[in-house]
């Protein structure tokens, strides 16, 4: 879009404001991602630090085949492929997220000066400036 459409106080247009607003979403979402794919990792650790207590007890029990099993083709074995969760965690990190963080931040760099959440910005300037009252500076909002 050309910058003669409406340009905000900042110098933005509309629909560079709302580009900036997306990434922004974008990268929020990413991370919830992210900590989601991290909290899987400790999930399925903790899952196979039971199955190889549980190992240990079959093993103590006599159940050496089992157990046999279990230390043989379920421990060492990947939650995805041969992958195990926290090579998926150090990939997606040092991958995709280190892309779409450094995209986000060089369209932030050349349209904003590097400044973040500016549609929150004027949002807050548009709110602030048509309050009433500045009853949203006191530290009671009953």
């Amino acid at each position: 879009m050309a910058r003669s459409e409406q340009p905000s106080d900042t110098g933005l247009t509309a629909a560079e404001r709302e580009a900036l607003h997306l990434l922004g979403l974008g990268l929020e979402h990413a991370d919830r991602g992210f900590g989601s794919l991290v909290t899987a990792h400790h999930q399925f650790g903790r899952a196979m630090d039971r199955f190889d207590a549980a190992r240990e007890q079959l093993r103590a029990a006599g159940h050496d085949e089992l157990a046999a099993h279990l230390r043989d083709a379920i421990l060492p074995a990947g939650a995805v492929g041969d992958r195990w969760t926290y090579e998926l965690v150090d990939d997606c990190r040092d991958g995709f997220l280190a892309e779409i963080v450094a995209a986000e931040a060089a369209i932030r760099e050349a349209l904003a000066d590097g400044k973040r959440h500016v549609a929150e910005q004027r949002q807050q300037r548009d709110w602030r400036a048509r309050a009433e009252s500045e009853a949203w500076r006191e530290p009671s909002r009953e």
